[in-house]
């Protein structure tokens, strides 16, 4: 992670290289790399990578905000609502908040990657068939705050 230091702005500018950065099993051979959160200082949205092992997939689920998912390595079926659509690298998804849906590799030998953009640094996921919500950013949790004069 490079830090800029901007003359107009108290936070700083960040180059985020996702290859050096924590990486957080979801299970299921699919793992989130956290990009952007409040511990950058967004006050307006989260984003991400997650990676899908061959075969791989999440469980349904659904947020409390707006998601919108581009699919940027390989192809994938999204369940949208109980409909799935076959997506190609580079389509991508808008999804309401409260509609269960989930992303899965379509490829038996080939990774899957998608970049999430949640609408809002406060978003939870609730899996289908649970009460239970946790807030995306703490899977962000485990990446330092920037802090001053730091470089990374």
């Amino acid at each position: 992670m490079t830090r800029i230091s901007t003359s107009i702005s108290s936070v700083d500018a960040v180059i985020l290289r996702p290859d050096e950065l924590p990486r957080k099993d979801r299970g299921n051979g699919a793992s989130t790399v956290p990009l952007v959160g409040s511990h950058l200082g967004a006050t307006a949205f989260l984003n991400g990578i997650t990676t899908f092992n061959p075969g791989a997939a999440i469980g349904h689920h659904s947020h409390n905000v707006v998601e919108s998912v581009m699919v940027i390595e390989g192809t994938a079926w999204v369940d949208i609502d109980g409909t799935e659509y076959f997506l190609n690298t580079y389509d991508t998804t808008f999804v309401p908040a409260n509609i269960i849906h989930r992303f899965r590799n379509a490829s038996d030998t080939e990774e899957m990657k998608i970049f999430w953009t949640y609408a809002a640094i406060d978003a939870t996921r609730t899996m289908a068939g649970s009460t239970e919500r946790n807030r995306i950013d703490e899977e962000q949790a485990n990446q330092a705050a920037l802090t001053e004069g730091a470089t990374a």
